[in-house]
């Protein structure tokens, strides 16, 4: 195949396709250029059927080459090994809007790779790979129904910006990635939307930002659907480059025929009873029981598989079309409840005895436990990938056992599933999060799926927001969540409130909403059809609403704000921000005064290139007695003229001995001072590093040096011998040390740690002679002191 290029401009971007000249053998390759970020993509089918496969088995990988970004791998091999959570992520977002689009009864093995050669710092690969996969498929001989284009849309100043870059992202309110394909009609319908608001999000909304509302979000859909009608006109502008693809093929599926079908009906007995079943456990027994009766009533056996599977798939297509036709015709739904009517919730929050924080969410049968633990900044994940981020403080961890739907299975480690389940309940639940700046804390929370009946990612959204503030976090907002569904019928499409885990399997959508009383932070559709007219969703984004107010409510009764205090158990954390000059006083000559002040105190000390000391503690008391050595090295106290002091020799010259008066704050005791009225020939004749003695301040001069006296020796007679000059001599800790070291910047050791990306690292430039600033109002265990960077004295 001779090479094909397209390149059109979509939303003001420049976007490039070409295919023939790469990974030739696949049946479709499509090399997809957005500025310097490059994604190949690749999809292959298998020409046969896989045996006793009953779905449609469709892989979708991402490769993320560190080579994109210039980077070696940080891992023991210095090669990639298992997908990020970022790639994985990237997968979900490609299967879910193809996988609806393949010809019906396809089902011969089907792989899409993409692969990732290059990133630039502007264009995210996610969106160009999900282009490019239907492309591939587009040009290939797989029976792919499509195309389908996608968009990302970031929400500006109460505008929705197409085809945002890294720092429009990081400047919007919210951010949307919504794929859709073209009707027969030729109108665009929506049937992928993954979307949530910026970590900052609630923050801008309070100082005026436009919100990330329903009526917002639905208009930004309907402007997705200018954008991915460019990405399919690109496509298939390069379909029609190609010409002639060469046709396969490919063996067809028939879940049943029209004769079984028939038989099955007619055995069939009362489905009514079956989905007017509430109770999972006993509708499932009974769908067991009906299609074992009408297996046996058409006289199949274990010995005719391929009959009694096909038998097996008309029951359950007859019981789907039941199930559809009373929320229609009757609006009863499985449980018996109305469309628009949710089950019955509950919230608790301190379930679980020593953790932080816990909040357990029962919404019907879907139950889940979440807890959270605060710690350290030091605990914060960082990130070996492609992308800038190379941080994060929130982690939310969701686990989905087999024992929560009542089946066995094996646990080895999140699936995709759970990845981005986790995710999305991530995405919902950090806007509402406190900077680290206000909250100086590394979170994890995890969502433990106990039951599982619709929508435990929701339900996960809601245990996260009780989890955190039942441990204390000054959340901003509690965050709710709920799942909608959707059955299309002749007529159009009744839209179903707190969908059940079958009301998911025997429909056609899975709608999420997250977010506050009056902001969407996150939002997920799949559909199990080819699109949906935007008009429909903004209808069930409205329903959402009503139904997240009613989650809330729930959620309230609970608890209905951050407890006022942390947590008990959890280790209290303070921040101090000293000036940049004395960092080194800190950490000491190879890191000697912050073990002092750790073994002293039991306390933890972080110190950030900018002047930031965090203090981390199991309790208040050893918090603060460290948080005040630390102020009094970086701030000593004025030293007072004629006041006696309770020293420590801390360094010995030839000239003289450095003795330690007040922490961070050394004077000189002269040698002609030492002996009284004696004359020395050696200091180390009197003195010895550690002794203890009595001191008297004598004079300070304009620079601060200070010089002492002996305790009780006699008045100075105003004779006082020249002073040697030296780089060492004088105070604050200049001539600390054998080795001429003062623990300057020098010699930090080990204990200084890397600026997150997120925190603003420019110049604080406080003002002179101010002192320590310390925050009056700020709950206990998380003020925030800080101090000006010059400090007289």
């Amino acid at each position: 195949m001779p090479e094909s290029t397209v390149s059109g401009t979509v939303g003001g971007v420049e976007i490039k396709m070409s295919t023939g000249k790469l990974a030739t053998l696949a049946d479709g390759a499509v090399l997809v250029q957005v500025g310097e970020t490059e994604v190949l993509v690749t999809a292959t089918a298998g020409r046969g059927l896989r045996p006793g496969v009953d779905f449609f088995p469709l892989t979708v990988d991402c490769e993320e080459r560190m080579y994109a970004a210039g980077k070696i791998p940080g891992s023991f091999f210095r090669r990639e090994g298992r997908p990020t959570d970022r790639a994985t992520l990237t997968c979900r977002l490609i299967d879910r809007p193809l996988r609806p689009s393949f010809r019906a009864g396809f089902r011969s093995e089907t792989h899409v790779v993409a692969t990732i050669l290059s990133v630039d710092e502007e264009n995210q690969y996610d969106l160009i790979a999900l282009n490019g996969a239907s492309a591939a498929l587009s040009v290939s001989p797989i029976p792919f129904e499509g195309p389908i284009g996608g968009v990302r849309l970031a929400l500006i100043d109460g505008d929705w910006v197409p085809f945002p870059s890294f720092e429009q992202v990081d400047a919007s309110v919210f951010e949307m990635v919504v794929a859709g394909t073209r009707n027969d009609d030729g109108e665009i319908d929506i049937n992928m939307v993954e979307a949530g608001a910026s970590t900052d999000a609630l923050r801008r909304i309070a100082d005026g930002a436009a919100p990330s509302d329903e009526d917002t979000v639905a208009r930004g859909l309907e402007e997705s659907k200018e954008y991915i009608a460019g990405m399919i006109d690109l496509q298939l502008e390069l379909v029609a480059k190609v010409g002639d693809i060469p046709e396969v093929e490919f063996p067809v599926v028939v879940d049943y025929d029209d004769e079984t079908y028939a038989k099955v009906e007619g055995a069939v007995k009362d489905l009514s009873n079956i989905v007017s079943i509430a109770d999972k456990k006993e509708r499932r027994a009974a769908e067991d029981a009906g299609r074992a009766q009408v297996l046996e009533s058409l006289g199949l056996t274990d010995e005719q598989p391929d009959e009694m599977r096909i038998a097996g798939n008309a029951f359950k297509s007859l019981l789907k079309r039941a199930m559809r036709d009373r929320v229609v015709n009757d609006g009863v739904r499985l449980d018996g409840r109305k469309a628009e009517e949710i089950r019955s919730l509950s919230a608790e929050v301190g379930v679980v005895s020593r953790t932080h924080g816990t909040g357990l969410f029962q919404r019907g049968e879907t139950q889940v436990l979440s807890v959270a633990t605060l710690g350290m900044l030091r605990m914060e994940q960082m990130l070996d990938t492609i992308s800038m981020e190379d941080s994060k403080r929130y982690m939310h961890h969701y686990n989905f056992p087999p024992f929560s739907t009542g089946e066995t299975g094996f646990m080895r480690g999140p699936k995709r599933r759970e990845i981005g389940h986790g995710t999305l309940a991530e995405k919902a639940v950090l806007p509402a999060v406190p900077t680290a700046e206000d909250f100086p804390y590394a979170i994890r929370v995890v969502s433990d799926v106990l039951t599982s009946n619709g929508s435990t990612s929701m339900a996960s959204v809601c245990g996260s927001s009780l989890a955190l503030m039942d441990a204390g976090v000054p959340m901003i907002a509690p965050i709710g969540g709920i799942a909608m569904g959707l059955i299309a019928h002749d007529d159009g499409f009744v839209t179903l409130t707190d969908i059940l885990g079958a009301e998911d399997a025997l429909g056609d959508m899975d709608f999420k909403v997250a977010g506050t009383a009056d902001v969407i932070t996150a939002l997920q559709l799949d559909t199990k059809i080819k699109g949906l007219p935007a008009a429909v969703l903004t209808g069930a984004l409205d329903q959402a609403r009503k139904a997240r107010l009613e989650v809330l409510a729930a959620m309230n009764k609970a608890l209905a704000e951050p407890r006022a205090e942390l947590n008990r158990f959890a280790p209290r954390i303070e921040s101090v921000e000293i000036p940049k000059d004395k960092i080194g006083e800190i950490i000491g000559p190879k890191g000697k005064m912050i073990r002092e002040i750790e073994e002293a105190t039991g306390a933890t000390l972080d110190i950030e290139d900018e002047g930031l000391v965090i203090i981390g503690a199991a309790d208040g008391e050893s918090l603060q007695a460290a948080k005040q050595m630390v102020i009094d090295i970086a701030f000593p106290p004025e030293v007072e003229l004629g006041t006696e002091y309770d020293g420590e020799v801390v360094n010995i010259t030839k000239f003289g001995a450095f003795i330690n008066i007040l922490p961070g704050r050394d004077g000189l005791l002269h040698i002609s001072k030492i002996g009284g009225s004696r004359r020395i020939e050696k200091v180390e004749d009197e003195l010895a590093l550690g002794d203890k003695i009595k001191v008297v301040v004598r004079e300070v001069d304009d620079r601060g040096k200070v010089s002492l006296d002996m305790a009780g020796a006699p008045a100075d007679s105003g004779d006082e011998p020249k002073r040697e000059r030296s780089d060492s001599s004088g105070g604050n800790g200049g001539g600390r040390g054998q080795d001429g070291d003062g623990g300057g910047d020098g010699d930090r050791g080990e204990r200084k740690r890397k600026p997150r990306q997120s925190r603003d690292s420019g110049d604080r430039a406080p003002k002179a002679d101010r002192g320590p600033k310390v925050d009056s109002t700020a709950k206990a265990g998380r003020t925030v002191v800080s101090f000006e960077d010059e400090f007289d004295g």
